[in-house]
Order: C-alpha cells, then structure tokens, then sequence
C-alpha cells in the first residue's frame, strides 16, 4: 500500500492520466480505431531525445560547458544572469526539465557559501521560468512542441513566426529581473578536472543531429529509434534506465482519453465551439490546472488552429507552479536543500510567473494590433 501512495505522490500526472484514460475506455470500448490513437512518431522522437541527452549529460559536456560559462562571474547579478542565461539557451536543445535538472542543483551548491536565501530563491525562479520559456523557441526544446509540430505538420518556418517574437521579448523581461539581485561579490566553483570521452561524446552527439532531422521529418522515425537502442547498447546500457518513461506513459494514456472523448458527439461538439477562435486563452487557463503537456494533447483533437495552441500551452507553463512539470522539478530540489523556505519560494514563483504570464499576453495582444 505505501509503495503505491509513493508512486502516486511520485507521478500524479500519469496516474490522473490513466484514470482518464480508463474512465473514457468503458465509455468507448477497444476497437481497431483504438490503433490510429497514439502518435507513435513523437514517442520515437522523445525516447532518442531522452537516451541522447542523457548520453551527452553523462560525458560531463554540460559541466564543463558551465565551468567555461561561469569563470567570469564576479557578483551575484552576473552569477543570476549567467545561470538564467544558461537555462534559457540551453533549454532549446536539451528541453526545458533536463536543463533544470541540471542547472538548479548546481545553483543550490553555489549558493550554500555565498548565503543569501533572498538571492537563491530568485536564482532558481528566474531558471526555472528561463528553461520554460527558452524551450518553446524549438520544437524539440519541450515534450509539447514535439507533440505539436508533428501532430500539425508545422514546418519551421512557421514555428519561428509564432514563437520568435515572444520569445525575445521573454528574454529581455528575465534580463530586466536579474537586476533585482545584488552586485555582492561571490566566487564561482572551483574549475574541475573533468575529462571528457570523446568517443562516447561524438557518438551521442551524432545521435541527438539524428533525432533533429527525424523531427524535422529528414530521416524516418525508426532510423531515429535505431540509433538510440545502438547508441545506449554500445555507450552505456544504463542509458535505458534513465529514459522517462512515466512521460511516455502519459502521452500514451493521453492519447487513448483524447482519441475516446473526439468520438463521443456531444463532448467534441462542446469541446470544439469552447475553442472555436479562443485557443490561446483556453490553451493558457488550462494549462495552469492539468499542466502544458496534458493540454497540448488534450486540445489538440478539437482544433485545427495548431498554432494558437502552441503558443498558448508555452505561455501557459508560466502561471501556477504545475502549469508546468518541469516547475515542479525546481521547486523539489528547492525544498530538499538545507534552509529552504518553501513558503517564500512559492510566493516568489507564483508572483514573478504570473507578471510574466500577463506581461507576454499583453504583448501578444499588441504585436496582433501593429502585425495583423
């Protein structure tokens, strides 16, 4: 009983998913069409992504590329806005709940000798909201564009002309925040005496190039499948272990729950004039009770307005602090680190995210004025 309260607590979205999921099943009982719901493509594309990732993670690439990044930090601003900075660029490529994973650990043990909690907490916010938003400016820097730029056939053009513009605009905002910390002076970490395989990194890398120009429909999926089994079997078997698989379950469970409810007539028909030209706000509002990427899924089979959708489940991961997974991933290592003092922390996230969330739909709303 206890292991599956802890797997509850673990993974509530995937339990909330299967639920759902289940629920629709006796509703819509297993059919043939049940074998057209999944987009296996995305889940292919997630898995290599996953494997590549942590390959690259694993060859010491990202804290040796931090190290490099870090020596000219002197204050604790500058410390903030290269971290920021770091999370936000690289958020693009290795998705937003790898660079937290990453980055925020390594922000709490810089932060245990310079002392300043205030500091720390608005450290990690402006992380955490520099990985959601930064990851929204590719399609494979989050779980959702994946989803989204496939489900739609987006090509990349299209995708940039949607989410350029805000994007730029949520980086100047997160600079303009860095300002609120200290010019105290710190030190940054110790240089380390990493070494890095470069067999292992090569391999990995070439695996991650593969799984671009699978997303970017250049090679097919299996070939994308193929280099990652090879890649984890040959580098590092543990790679397999690592994968995120209660993430692949959820889309999968999602799937299934959205493929049942587009068949009942009188949920699609309610479903479909709700978003009838409010895909945005309906994306946004959403997305602060289930989460950016159950509702990316969710609303995916009631519109044709792909890209509306898209811009609306990122700027929907700002807001409350499970508008987004990978908010969550912060705010756990925030809570397990010595002093933390979660309350502050909560009221700091929820107070600088929500700015921004209105602050980018304000901009939104004006660039459509000037640039019908």
């Amino acid at each position: 009983m206890k292991s599956i309260v802890k797997f509850v607590k673990s993974q509530p979205v995937l339990v909330i998913a299967f639920l759902a999921a289940l629920i629709t099943v006796f509703i819509v009982p297993p059919d043939m069409e049940y074998l057209g719901y999944c987009n296996v493509t995305v889940l292919i594309q997630l898995f290599g992504l996953m494997v590549a990732v942590a390959g690259l993670r694993g060859a010491g690439i990202f804290d040796l590329v931090t190290e490099k990044m870090m020596k000219r930090a002197g204050n604790v601003r500058l410390l903030g806005l290269v971290l920021v900075l770091i999370c936000f660029f690289s958020s693009m490529l290795v998705t937003n709940d790898v660079a937290l994973i990453t980055f925020v650990p390594l922000t709490i043990l810089i932060f245990r000798d310079i002392r300043d909690e205030k500091s720390r907490i608005l450290v990690i916010v402006l992380e955490t909201a520099a990985a959601n938003l930064g990851s929204m400016l590719t399609p494979v820097g989050n779980p959702q564009n994946l989803f989204l730029y496939d489900e739609f056939g987006l090509t990349m053009g299209t995708f940039l002309q949607v989410m350029l513009p805000v994007g730029v605009v949520s980086l100047v905002c997160l600079a303009g925040l860095v300002f609120l910390l200290p010019k105290r002076e710190c030190a940054a970490p110790a240089a380390s005496e990493t070494v890095i395989p470069k067999v292992r990194m090569t391999a990995f890398l070439l695996l991650f190039l593969l799984c671009l120009l699978s997303v970017f429909r250049v090679v097919p999926d299996y070939v994308c499948l193929i280099g990652a089994v090879l890649a984890a079997a040959v580098f590092d078997r543990s790679l397999f272990v690592k994968v995120d698989y209660a993430l692949l379950a959820t889309f999968v469970c999602f799937f299934v729950f959205v493929g049942n409810i587009a068949r009942i007539e009188a949920v699609r028909g309610f479903f479909s004039e709700i978003l009838g030209g409010r895909e945005l706000f309906v994306s946004v509002a959403l997305s602060q009770v289930i989460s950016n990427v159950p509702a990316a899924v969710m609303l995916s089979g009631f519109t044709e307005n792909g890209t509306e959708l898209l811009l609306g489940v990122n700027l929907g991961g700002l807001g409350t602090i499970i508008a987004s997974l990978a908010s969550l991933i912060s705010f756990q290592f925030y809570r397990k680190s010595e002093g933390a003092r979660s309350g502050r922390y909560l009221l700091t996230f929820t107070l600088v995210s929500v700015v921004m969330l209105a602050v980018l739909i304000g901009f939104v709303m004006v660039w459509r004025l000037v640039f019908p």
